[in-house]
């Protein structure tokens, strides 16, 4: 209705205005429109292909309005756009080679959306184009050497589009740019010398690359240079001395990398890389520092006076300080701060509690050895990682700013104070791991609108869980494991409708199974071990639904469950069956600044999994008292990692389709009742890894190749019946496998021997160390990634990007 008279309107700016709906169709009659500018509005639907056809349309801005959907058209030659901005909409498809019919664009900005396919050559022959950003698409390919066609260009975003191979010379040629931004691609190479002919330069961006070799003295030439971000590639050798003396730096980030020494600063006996901290003093001007990650060590003189007073983000994680920087006293606008560096003791200091005390929003001393932090005083505080400390005395209670607060492995001790659940923001809360006891507060529910992790685990807590989230909140993660909580699983979990992960494992619940959790139609992870759970397992019907859609994790081990196992239920645990691993092994449940954990039981033992892969599924039903045989509905879980049915009254024959189980890398079946022959279809269980078949009745050869070559005696122990490789008992003449002869065996005996769970691993020489050493980079070769203890991972804060964001 607003724009049905305004036909004679030339500009329409109705930025962050939420319209929540699709663009109207009022806006295709407005002729005279020069510009429209809608920037997150929360549009949705379908962006009309005409609006791009307005014949004096020369600004076209929609950036930030993520429903909304569309593809380019088909440009004409008559177009009179000069500036176009799709940044963050889902527009999807191909470039269109008619984009070069746009001969008066001098801005385009596409940045997360989802194109594909490679960039039009024709795109380069925009002469008039000034800004280009196509930042985190997926185009792939190289840099192409057309790109120097581009003579006025002076902003380059070329960030997250899968680009490979090198950073060819040319691009040192285009001595017009003031903005080069190559983050998150597939760079092989080294970084040009001729780099250093970009003397009007302003920011380079090469993090997140596969970048090696030096780092070149000729980036000591780009006298306009104020930010050099080079993190997270396998930089190494020298940091040239002439980088400390950019007159106009003000941002250095150099973390994960290879970097040593002889570097400025190097002491003369000191092998292992020191840098002189010292030696940024000639970088009077910086408001940005990340050494972290790199093997530096940093040299600190305390009694230096320091002229770095501008400092608005500190970044020294892992640069081995033993005490904090005297420094860091003069830095007032300090914004954030990361010192994990796993050697300060004692206390944090008093006058730590003046610096930035109006500014500071990021906080980061995990990983230390802090024993006393009586307070946070800073009153903007967002996030505050203080986890992995000997922090003892009482919680600490953070500003109502606060929205990620992780204090977890610590010794802190008392009850959680009540004023905790005054802090409105709060999305992430970790106590975890300490000594914390009494009741769970109530008023945790508080959070309803905005707490998507809570994780009490490990503590001293009792009584039940009674916190009243409301329905719509968006709990994702509840641990409440290793603690005293008794009574039933609380029926308020319904509530929970975004709910992923449930560990309430080894507490004092005693109930029978949950089945209504299979409303939930997000939960992955369900961890209910050393309970009281009791009875038989009864199948929820959901309406034609299918119960736990996305289940992928389900350990209920040592409780008390009976009868036959949850047949109805495994049929229909469709995120066991045909994942894509190939596009899935790579990612982790969790946020950007949280990665989700579980503990389970391994091979007799409690393994925390502090990253959970996608792609990771397990199956724990051991120490019950199942009975009936196993069914053959588990063989189309063909996505299955592990499977646990040990020390159960499991009966009859091992089924063949257990076969089928292609990604299987644990099976254990051990302390059964289990008669027959081993089926030779395991034989092409090739990642299997781990086995125990020992106390069952088996009978028969054992099968021989692939893997049951690599495997040792034990996991065969009482099986009386059994013979062959590798046990010392000869097999009678027969004909040779496949398929096994039967042998005559003992169908009712019932002797069971104890439990002597000994693992059994691949004859590669590797043994316990596979398990706990290999860990990630045996993932990319197929061996079993959740056999590892993954420790390492680093909290970020949330931000959105932007063309010019630090990366």
């Amino acid at each position: 209705m607003l724009l049905r008279n305004l036909t004679q309107l030339r500009e329409l700016h109705l930025d962050w205005l939420n319209i929540s709906s699709p663009l109207p169709h009022a806006l295709l009659n407005l002729s005279s429109l020069t510009s429209l500018s809608l920037v997150d509005c929360q549009l949705r639907g379908k962006f009309s292909e005409n609006i791009f056809h307005l014949s004096n349309l020369q600004e076209l801005n929609v950036r930030e309005n993520w429903d909304l959907t569309g593809k380019l058209p088909y440009f004409n030659v008559t177009s009179s756009l000069q500036v176009l901005d799709l940044s963050g909409v889902s527009f999807s498809g191909q470039l269109p080679e008619s984009i070069s019919n746009l001969k008066a664009l001098n801005s385009l900005y596409l940045v997360q959306c989802n194109f594909s396919g490679s960039i039009p050559a024709s795109l380069w022959n925009l002469t008039q184009i000034t800004d280009l950003d196509f930042g985190y698409n997926s185009f792939g390919g190289q840099i192409p050497s057309s790109i120097s066609n581009l003579a006025k260009l002076t902003n380059l975003g070329l960030s997250g589009t899968n680009l490979n191979g090198q950073i060819p010379d040319f691009v040192g040629n285009m001595s017009q740019l003031t903005y080069l931004d190559l983050f998150g691609n597939n760079l092989n190479c080294q970084i040009p010398d001729s780099l250093g002919n970009m003397s009007q330069l302003t920011y380079l961006g090469l993090s997140g690359n596969n970048l090696n070799g030096q780092i070149p003295d000729s980036l000591g030439n780009m006298s306009q240079l104020t930010s050099l971000l080079l993190s997270f590639n396998s930089l190494n050798g020298i940091i040239p001395s002439s980088m400390f003396a950019l007159p106009s730096l003000v941002r250095i980030g150099l973390s994960n990398n290879k970097l040593q020494g002889p570097i400025p600063g190097l002491s003369s006996n000191n092998l292992n890389g020191v840098l002189d901290l010292d030696k940024l003093l000639k970088l009077k001007n910086l408001i940005y520092l990340d050494l972290s990650y790199n093997g530096l060590s940093l040299s600190i003189n305390n009694s230096v006076n320091s002229t770095l007073t501008n400092l608005e983000t500190i970044r020294l994680a892992s640069c081995n300080l033993s005490e904090f920087p005297n420094f860091l006293r003069e830095q007032a606008r300090l914004y954030s701060l990361d010192l994990l560096n796993k050697k300060i003791h004692g206390e944090v200091p008093k006058w730590l509690f003046n610096v930035g005390k109006d500014s500071l929003q990021n906080l980061n001393l995990s990983h230390n050895f802090f024993t006393s932090l009586k307070c946070l005083p800073w009153q903007n505080l967002q996030y505050i990682g203080l986890h992995s400390n000997l922090l003892r005395g009482p919680l600490p209670v953070p500003p109502n700013t606060t929205y990620v607060f992780s204090i977890s492995n610590n010794k802190l001790t008392g009850e959680i104070p009540t004023l905790i659940c005054n802090l409105s923001s709060l999305e992430i809360l970790d106590l975890s791991n300490n000594n914390l006891s009494g009741l769970i507060p109530q008023c945790l529910g508080n959070f309803s609108n905005s707490l998507s992790v809570l994780n009490l685990g490990i503590n001293s807590f009792h009584g039940t869980f009674t916190a009243t989230f409301t329905k719509g909140n968006v709990l994702r993660n509840l641990h409440l494991n290793g603690n005293q909580i008794e009574g039933q699983v609380p029926r308020s979990l319904l509530n929970f409708r975004h709910l992923e992960v449930l560990d309430l494992g080894k507490k004092k619940i005693n109930d029978t199974f949950p089945h209504w959790l299979g409303t939930l139609r997000n939960l992955q992870v369900i961890v209910l071990r050393f309970n009281m759970f009791h009875g038989p397992i009864v199948t929820f019907k959901t309406k034609g639904k299918h119960p736990f859609p996305k289940l992928r994790i389900i350990d209920i081990s040592y409780n008390e469950f009976t009868r036959l196992l949850l047949t109805n239920y495994i049929k229909q645990f469709e995120a066991m069956m045909n994942a894509n691993e190939h596009e899935m092994k790579l990612k982790y449940m969790g946020e950007y600044y949280y990665q989700d954990s579980v503990v389970v039981m391994m091979k007799g033992h409690e393994i925390k999994y502090s990253r959970i892969l996608t792609v990771f599924s397990i199956i724990d039903f051991s120490r019950n008292k199942f009975q009936g045989d196993i069914p053959k509905s588990i063989g189309r879980l063909n996505s299955l990692h592990g499977l646990n049915l040990s020390h159960n009254n499991l009966k009859g024959h091992i089924p063949t389709l257990l076969g089928n189980l292609t990604n299987l890398e644990s099976l254990d079946l051990s302390s059964n009742e289990l008669v027959g022959e081993i089926p030779q279809q395991l034989t092409s269980l090739k990642f299997l890894v781990v086995l125990n078949l020992s106390d069952n009745q088996l009978v028969g050869q054992i099968p021989q190749g692939s893997q049951f070559n690599t495997f040792g005696n034990d996991l065969y122990n009482r099986n009386l019946a059994l013979c062959g490789f590798p046990l010392s008992k000869k097999c009678e003449e027969q004909q040779p496998l496949p398929p096994p002869p039967t042998l005559q065996h003992d169908e009712n005996s019932d002797w069971k021997g104890g439990f002597n769970w000994k693992v059994v691993v691949m004859g590669y020489g590797c043994g316990f160390v596979f398990g706990m050493v290999m860990g990630y980079l045996m993932l990319v070769t197929r061996s079993p990634e959740w056999l590892m203890k993954i420790v390492k991972g680093k909290p970020y804060k949330k931000v959105k990007r932007s063309k010019k964001s630090a990366h």
